[in-house]
């Protein structure tokens, strides 16, 4: 699971209010080689949770972002881009579990796959 997917899942339980972000427990993280693609960098800049981005990329050992959401004018830098497209796109959580961080409910993640289907009780 890329750190994409990651910044964009939450915890649906029934009565969540605090779903965002699931925090993570990793058992095995890779690298994948993905194309470097500067404009879908750029389009998926805004649609970012950036808190969630960083913490998460330094869960899976990741630490080369900055700390706070830079501003636009970092488009520009071939060196950020890089840097971001490698924390979004190719680090990835081979196994593992997400944590709904209000419940504790743990999603596991086997073979890069989130599995956050619900319980009957949940829904």
């Amino acid at each position: 699971m890329r750190l994409l997917t990651h910044n964009m899942l939450s915890s649906n339980i029934k009565g969540v209010v605090n779903g965002f972000p699931l925090l993570i427990e990793a058992e095995k993280v890779t690298e994948k080689q993905v194309d470097f693609n500067p404009d879908f960098l750029k389009n998926m800049f805004t649609k970012i949770d950036w808190k969630a981005l960083t913490d998460a990329s330094k869960t899976l050992g990741y630490a080369e972002l900055p700390e706070e959401v830079p501003d636009q004018s970092v488009l520009d830098s071939d060196d950020f881009l890089q840097k971001f497209h490698h924390a979004l796109l190719e680090i990835h959580l081979e196994e593992g579990a997400l944590v709904c961080p209000e419940t504790g409910r743990k999603f596991p993640v086997n073979k890069g796959i989130p599995n956050m289907l619900l319980h009957e009780d949940e829904v």
